[in-house]
């Protein structure tokens, strides 16, 4: 099942919204965009995310999350296999809509039904399913060049038509292995209404976790979806810019699982401000010293850092709710991190084309950042007011 996560992981986040930034600079030559419409179609796929992850929870709460997930990655499947044969702009922006969808769909509940199956080790279950993410990264990090100089023209349209075929089999793993948690079938699959939903939405902890994804998701899709332009833009080499986030996508894999050990181990809280502030720093480097050596850094740091943020604030929206109540709570603290995935790459895009520089973007997403330091603080002192309780 944790295998099968995995999968899941890698089609939802890795390929259907984290390598777009990898894609866009040949897609962008290919057809023609503006540094704006661009960041258009990464902020469709963030729309189509925003407005369905909360749906996707409740759905997966009523009616089990296998069914759930089989329906994100078979959307995902028509959505990347559309975006390898499309030219109009006005279908680019629904294709990356329906990707929003998917990723909806697949990815909060194979997090809550992993957690589900077990709560003891969820940090370490949860980092384990995400290294899916690292994996993809480091497959499209060296598929992407390799294609675009192999194929100059078509390079990224057969990059989307793999996409299409991994997600057609992640499909396939979803229907055969994995089931939902016992105490959910028995619980919840036939409830028409999730009890203490109000309560959730209600949950100081869950709220404060919620803050921070915005703020996560703000500023890790702006650096996803542009570092590897930016870093073009400075002279890096296409094939060594892939290589680099193929590296950071290496270093994700045994960062995931080490993370959620760690966040298990010695707390949320201080796993997260440790990540975020080095997260910070990462994204600093490139903005001062945007040379070879600086995105080396980057990438590195980022590296082993991010996957950190994700799995520790996944474990931590559901540590204060009911089991019942997991999908509920995972839905409503990504329903921010989608909001900040929406705002994120219009913003970027729009500050990068009216200033005609990648730094001054990447210099208010570290200021952003800050703010998640701040928060990953607040989480520490609503940890002991919730032990002293």
């Amino acid at each position: 099942m944790i295998m099968t996560g995995m999968l899941v992981t890698l089609v939802a986040i890795a390929f259907g919204r984290l390598a777009y930034g990898l894609i866009l600079p040949f897609m962008r030559t290919g057809l023609g965009l503006s540094y704006q419409q661009a960041g258009n179609l990464g902020t469709a796929s963030a729309l189509g995310y925003f407005c369905f992850v909360m749906l996707a929870g409740m759905l997966a709460a009523r009616r089990g999350g296998r069914a759930t997930i089989l329906l994100g990655t078979s959307l995902m499947t028509i959505g990347f296999a559309g975006l390898s044969a499309a030219e109009n702009y006005s279908l680019l922006l629904a294709l990356m809509l329906l990707l929003g969808f998917g990723t909806a769909f697949a990815f909060t509940p194979v997090i809550s039904l992993l957690a589900s199956w077990f709560p003891a080790r969820r940090g370490a279950v949860i980092g384990t399913t995400n290294s899916g993410i690292g994996l993809g990264m480091v497959l499209a990090g060296a598929l992407v060049p390799y294609l675009s100089s192999a194929y100059e023209v078509n390079g990224w349209r057969i990059t989307w038509m793999i996409f299409a075929a991994v997600a057609a089999s992640t499909t396939l793993a979803v229907f055969a292995f994995l089931r939902n948690p016992p105490v959910q079938g028995a619980s919840t699959v036939h409830a028409r209404v999730v009890p203490g939903q109000v309560s959730v939405y209600k949950n100081r902890h869950v709220i404060t976790v919620g803050l921070l994804y915005g703020v996560v998701g703000l500023t890790y899709i702006t650096q996803a979806i542009f570092m590897y332009s930016f870093a073009l833009e400075s002279g890096v080499p296409a094939l060594t810019a892939g290589r680099l986030t193929a590296v950071l996508g290496v270093l994700s894999i045994f960062a995931s699982p080490s993370w959620g050990w760690l966040s298990d181990r010695f707390g949320r809280a201080p796993t997260l401000t440790t990540a975020v502030s080095l997260t910070l720093v990462g994204t600093l480097i490139p903005v001062i010293w945007p040379t070879l050596p600086g995105f080396v850094l980057h990438y590195v740091i980022v590296g082993c850092t991010v996957s950190g943020m994700f799995t520790s604030i996944l474990a931590a929206s559901s540590e204060s709710v009911q089991p019942h109540q997991a999908p509920l709570a995972v839905s409503f603290v990504t329903l921010f991190y989608a909001a900040g995935q929406f705002i994120g790459p219009a913003l970027s895009g729009l500050i990068i084309e009216y200033t005609g520089d990648f730094r001054p973007a990447f210099a208010i997403s570290c200021l952003i950042m800050s703010g998640g330091i701040y928060l990953s603080w607040q989480l520490r002192k609503l940890g002991k007011e919730r032990q002293s309780v």
